[in-house]
């Protein structure tokens, strides 16, 4: 087999990365190995839509099966990458199958933090979400007048949050940082956040955590809190935070971070391997980050797609991500690591508004709540170097558009 490209993955990056290569006529053999019984497909819906019953799996997906045939790629769904051969360039995978490669990519994504057994983790009625199986789980337990317990207070455990509320249940979320969206965004724009839940019902407590779960014939009843209180539960909802998969990327001696550690191309430490997605670690002004994004993923898998391909493309990360809650959506551009100020600009609507973050003076990202015309400009600027004055921000009147020259 010539220049064949194996795939360890079934999610956005790739697919993506399929498809792109596909779409530039590169016909390389390509192998995608992926550990789900399922062709991939979009997983933010699975804690909306999906979990709703407003959408089924099949309309997730992101081709039929029909397209991986008629594109000559060859998927495995159900299938477990188990060892890198690094000396001899091949990929062991469950069942004992050994698979050659001449390039592989590592597209593993990463799995949510579970609750210890120590602590409750292991009782029945106890969720987080990452696939459809999970939501699927998680969808029969939702009933009007259940007691829910939401554990951490990040876009995961708010957008939990907004599901089981909508679907009529009562909420209690905790999460033990001082405040709300503590690591990834500011007061200002947790105060707006917290605000959204408190007018519909939810208990938001912040500064508390876990002390245990309890349970009954082995399915959860009560949680013990470190604010001194015992609440009664039918279910329990965590989500406090996520692994980078990374694990073959330890076992074959490859250069780990909390996440593969790849450069501006996307190449690990091994020439002929390389990572993509929400498992890769990668350079971004000075520093390295992951990126947990459908955004992140589509873009770096179509940019190795093109290197891969012929013409070698460095990738410069464009953070952007949104987070629906209810009928609100929260759309942010940029990435506001080590911001010194934050300028609160009211929308045209009721309801919309939106934080804008600056660093020595420089703006770096953008929180729009219900402001696409924020959220539009604002990433426009952050890509452009734009930064307007503090008070062409603040005023509603101003036109953003022209800010833009």
């Amino acid at each position: 087999m010539t220049n064949n490209l194996v795939v360890v993955g079934g999610g956005q990056a790739a697919f993506a990365l399929a498809a792109k290569l596909r779409a530039l006529k590169d016909q390389r053999p390509i192998t995608v190995i992926a550990s789900e019984n399922s062709l991939p497909y979009q997983r933010p819906p699975l804690s909306k839509k999906y979990l709703m019953g407003e959408a089924g799996l099949d309309r997730l997906h992101y081709r039929p099966q029909s397209w991986y045939v008629d594109n000559d790629i060859d998927i495995r769904t159900g299938t477990r990458a188990v060892r890198i051969e690094r000396a001899d360039k091949s990929l062991s995978l469950s069942g004992g199958v050994s698979l050659p490669y001449e390039t592989l990519v590592l597209a593993t994504g990463s799995r949510p933090r579970r609750l210890l057994a120590s602590v409750g983790g292991e009782l029945e009625g106890v969720y987080v979400i990452r696939d459809f199986q999970d939501a699927d789980k998680l969808a029969r337990d939702l009933k009007p007048g259940k007691r829910a317990l939401v554990i951490g207070g990040g876009y995961i455990g708010l957008e939990a949050t907004a599901v089981a509320k909508s679907a009529g249940l009562d909420v209690v979320l905790i999460e033990m940082a001082d405040r709300i969206l503590n690591r990834v965004a500011s007061s200002t724009t947790a105060d707006i956040v917290r605000d959204i839940h408190r007018v519909r019902g939810v208990d938001i407590r912040e500064a508390t955590g876990l002390v245990r779960l309890v349970g009954e014939s082995g399915r959860v009843t009560h949680a013990e809190l470190t604010d001194g209180t015992t609440l009664s539960v039918d279910l329990v909802i965590v989500g406090i935070g996520v692994h980078a998969n990374d694990e073959l990327a330890v076992d074959a001696n490859l250069t780990v971070e909390n996440g593969v550690v790849v450069d501006e191309f996307s190449r690990t430490s091994d020439p002929s391997i390389y990572a993509i997605g929400d498992c890769a670690v990668m350079p971004w002004e000075g520093r390295r980050i992951r990126l947990e994004s459908v955004q992140n993923a589509v873009d770096q898998s179509e940019t190795l797609a093109q290197t891969l391909a012929g013409t070698a493309q460095p990738y410069a990360p464009k953070p952007w991500f949104w987070s629906d809650q209810y009928d609100v959506k929260l759309q942010i551009a940029g990435f506001g690591i080590g911001y010194d100020t934050t300028i609160t600009r009211p929308g045209q609507r009721e309801g919309s508004v939106s934080v804008w973050y600056m660093r020595a003076g420089k703006l770096i990202a953008v929180d729009a709540i219900n402001d696409a015309r924020a959220y539009v400009a604002g990433k426009k600027m952050i890509e452009m170097g734009i930064t307007p004055d503090r008070a062409e921000i603040e005023n509603p009147a101003t036109d953003l558009k022209l800010l833009l020259g």
